[in-house]
């Protein structure tokens, strides 16, 4: 389990690298960097729990295989 954990932090933290790569400010109104900033907090925290589930389930498959 503590596996996963670490997973969880390096797959988090790859998204959050990655969505910087992206200007999210033009989504949003003017002066609103706060928003923006926490919309690609909880964007990075959405993707690095879906990274994590699918390389934990495409491991257990891949021991049933």
């Amino acid at each position: 389990m503590n596996a996963k954990v670490y997973i969880y932090i390096i797959t988090t933290l790859l998204s959050a690298y990655t969505l910087t790569g992206i200007n999210f400010n033009q989504f949003f109104k003017k002066n609103k960097y706060v928003e923006a900033r926490i919309f690609i907090i909880l964007l990075s925290l959405i993707m690095g729990y879906l990274l994590t589930s699918f390389i934990v389930d495409f491991l257990a498959i891949s021991k049933i295989l």
